[in-house]
């Protein structure tokens, strides 16, 4: 048994060498409950989905708003589900949006008549053939009514919030996911039989994990992601966010020292892993922690090159020894994360955007039969298997026995949340509404 769910460094591990037999437990009423599932749950539930330069119009609950970048352009309220005269105004007001803000993606709340939905934006055959693909909406009604959704949007309703919230997350997930009690989400198993006050640091560890492992670029980012990043918090980041509404977007790193009450100890922390696009030191914008520059800078020198150079030009690097640069403060793992950096400064860790689509012929239930072989997302992760979206409103289970054609100790080792797999139809019980899948070869 390992050291409490509340310990960093036992979750910094997790996501990377779950090792059988490591794992937190909580023991709740004379039973232990594996939380972890939670935890790597959330982890691998905020995967990107589309660059940040996309424009996308998202529709729900029939209501229907164009985002650029994140910012609202447009909104209005369609009715794509009902009578022909409302379809044929709705199939106008797509078409001239799409046209007039260059949409490149849309995205539809999974929630309901949405796959009626996407057959209808389908079926419009839009000429700049933009991304359609279904997001999940889990947790959008609770931003929509929070705090932070009155901030940013205090003169739209509630539905228009969740609208702008939702294609934010088509966007970049991670960005909006963390403005939403990680709860709420809805994914792990016997979350709400834990203990309330661990599983929440727990949570709130992985977010941080999450944020500072793809980093943060400080011109652009909202409050709740920079209260996230290392050394900082909720104070701190407004602090920030005030500074730059003040004086403009920052130039440098160094410029976060003459942010008020942010001192030389949280500048350590924070600065690894904020970034700065288009700075003039091109290591504002990569993971090289600022107290590696002089580092970075002697490898040019040496090499008689500019850091500019070093960073466009594959060969220079090659011809960097790093055992020359070891030292008793510089290992030669810090140097192999520095030559990394350099190779690809700022790189996105995060997996890309792969479009999906549910089978055509599915909308209910009622349409599945034994055999059928499907496109399928996972949802949950659980114990004794996984739950799977077939685009039907009601998941499937995978169950532990029909993840892989191999023995499975542990479901996570298989499979993780957002995945996309092709699952087979085991069984479908109609009275129950429960339905048995399989990722089992024949």
């Amino acid at each position: 048994m390992c050291s409490n769910i509340t310990n960093t460094a036992t979750y910094s591990r997790l996501f990377r060498l779950k090792t059988p037999g490591c794992r937190s437990f909580h023991r709740i009423m004379n039973h232990w409950i594996d939380p972890s599932l939670i935890i790597l749950n959330i982890y691998f539930l905020n995967l990107p989905q589309l660059p940040f330069f996309y424009h996308f119009s998202h529709l729900t609950n029939h209501r229907i708003s164009c985002d650029s970048q994140g910012r609202l352009l447009h909104t209005t309220t369609i009715y794509p589900t009902h009578g022909k005269d409302q379809q044929n105004q709705a199939a106008k007001m797509v078409i001239g949006l799409v046209k007039k803000y260059d949409i490149q993606a849309i995205a539809i709340g999974n929630g309901t008549a949405s796959r009626e939905t996407e057959q209808f934006i389908r079926k419009l055959q839009l000429d700049n053939q933009p991304i359609i693909t279904l997001v999940n909406e889990d947790g959008a009604s609770i931003y929509s009514a929070s705090e932070t959704a009155r901030q940013e949007f205090p003169d739209l309703d509630l539905t228009v919030r969740g609208a702008i919230s939702i294609g934010r997350r088509l966007q970049d997930p991670l960005a909006e996911l963390v403005k939403t009690d990680p709860k709420s989400i809805g994914v792990g198993q016997y979350q709400h039989d834990v203990d309330q006050a661990a599983l929440r640091n727990s949570l709130d560890e992985v977010v941080t994990s999450c944020v500072n492992g793809v980093g943060v670029e400080l011109n652009s980012a909202s409050a709740e992601l920079l209260s996230h990043v290392s050394g900082l918090g909720p104070a701190l980041a407004h602090n920030i966010i005030s500074w730059r509404n003040g004086n403009g977007p920052f130039n440098s790193r160094k410029e976060l020292l003459k942010v008020p009450r942010l001192g030389a100890k949280a500048f350590e922390l924070a600065a690894g892993f904020l970034r700065i696009r288009h700075a003039h030191n091109p290591l504002d914008s990569s993971g090289v922690h600022p107290e590696r520059y002089g580092l970075v800078n002697t490898m040019a020198n040496d090499l008689g090159t500019t850091v500019d150079s070093l960073i466009q030009s594959q060969e220079f690097r090659n011809k960097i020894q790093i055992e020359k640069y070891i030292s008793p403060d510089i290992g030669r793992p810090t140097l192999v994360d520095i030559m990394a950096e350099l190779d690809k400064p700022g790189r996105d860790p995060r997996s890309r955007f792969q479009e999906f689509a549910y089978a055509e012929n599915i909308q209910a239930i009622e349409d599945l039969q034994p055999g059928m072989k499907l496109p399928a997302i996972i949802t949950n992760v659980t114990n004794f298997g996984a739950f799977a979206d077939i685009g039907i409103h009601q998941d499937g289970l995978i169950h532990i026995s029909q993840l892989a054609d191999r023995f499975v100790r542990d479901p996570a080792d298989v499979v993780k949340v957002r995945q996309h797999v092709e699952v087979r139809v085991l069984d479908v019980d109609l009275v129950r509404k429960r339905i048995s899948l399989s990722m089992k070869s024949e």
